[in-house]
Order: structure tokens, then C-alpha cells, then sequence
């Protein structure tokens, strides 16, 4: 047998414990976190067990090091429905948020973007393009929208802060001093 037919013998054999675990994890009404975990924990024992040859050994503690890294979390979308079983979704939401950014501005990372706008930012594009948009935003009301408007005033005004500060620290002070000065009557 040449190296190619022994490879392919290999992950044939490795597939086995894969589809069961897909088989284990594919969701289903009746199925609760409690008996996938019981289940899943029986499957990583039996490929401990039945997987001991040397050829083996990385796609066992592959398997093992990657369930027990998400372990946590890996059941809670079986006991609540409005979980989504992956974050694809969420992900492709996110991709499509930072490449608008991209287009608009130029810059590939957005790191300044989310510190300026504030971590909800994805979600106000997103809503801009929802049809209830302006139905919405007229059922807030005045008092609502004015408390949060000073609350990301103070957000922003600290942010820009700390980048007049990296950008130039000797201007920065001298005008912070300049202020405090003016505020004990020492102009």
C-alpha cells in the first residue's frame, strides 16, 4: 500500500468518530443538554478506547482538546431554543458590518471605529436598514433619548481624550493646565 492509500484509509477511519459526534450534536426537539453531554462524554471514552494505535493518538487528543475547549458552551443551545447552535450567523453579521466600513473609509481594521462609535455601532447599521426604522425611533421617548445621548457625549469626549493625548502629550497638558488655571482664577 503507497503513502496516498494508506492516507486515505486513515481518514476513513477517523470519519467514523466524526460523524458520530455530528450525529450526537445535530439538534433535535426532544433531545436536552443533559443527554448530548451524556452522550458526547461516552463517545470521547469509546474513541480513547477503540483508537490506541500510534496513527491514531493525534486525531484523539485533536478530538478531546477541541470538545474539551468548548465543553461550556457546546450544550446550551439543546436546553434554549432561542440559541443558535453555531455563531455563523453572527459571524457573516459581523463581516458584513466591518467590510461596509472598509468600503466607506478605506481603513482594513476597525478597531478605531467600534472605540469612537461605541460597541453598539453594528447594531445601528444594521438597523438602518430595517423598514420600521423611523416607526421605531419615534416611540422612544425625549427624556430616554436625551439621558443616552449625554451618556455617549461622556463616551466619546473621553476617547477623544485619550487620542488628543497620544497624539500630541505636551499640547494635551499644557491646555488641560491652561484649563485648570482658568478654573482657580491663575490665568
Amino acid at each position: 500500500m503507497d503513502d496516498f492509500e494508506e492516507q486515505y484509509a486513515t481518514v476513513m477511519r477517523w470519519s467514523k468518530p466524526i460523524h458520530h459526534v455530528a450525529g450526537i450534536l445535530n439538534p433535535s426537539i426532544d433531545k436536552r443538554s443533559e443527554t448530548v453531554r451524556f452522550h458526547m462524554q461516552h463517545l470521547l471514552d469509546w474513541v480513547e478506547q477503540t483508537y490506541t494505535s500510534k496513527d491514531d493518538l493525534p486525531m484523539v487528543a485533536n478530538l478531546k482538546s477541541y470538545s474539551r475547549g468548548f465543553w461550556k458552551g457546546l450544550f446550551t443551545c439543546y436546553d434554549h431554543p432561542h440559541v443558535p447552535r453555531t455563531n455563523n450567523d453572527h459571524e457573516r453579521f459581523f463581516r458584513q458590518t466591518k467590510t461596509r466600513h472598509r468600503r466607506m473609509t478605506g481603513l482594513r481594521s476597525w478597531n478605531e471605529y467600534i472605540l469612537r462609535s461605541g460597541e453598539m455601532v453594528v447594531f445601528v447599521d444594521d438597523a438602518l436598514h430595517q423598514s420600521n426604522v423611523l416607526s421605531r425611533l419615534q416611540s422612544v421617548n425625549y427624556l430616554d433619548f436625551k439621558n443616552e445621548r449625554l451618556r455617549w457625549s461622556a463616551r466619546l469626549s473621553e476617547a477623544t481624550k485619550r487620542r488628543r493625548f497620544r497624539t500630541n502629550p505636551s499640547v494635551y497638558l499644557e491646555q488641560a493646565e491652561n484649563a485648570y488655571c482658568m478654573l482657580i482664577g491663575q490665568s
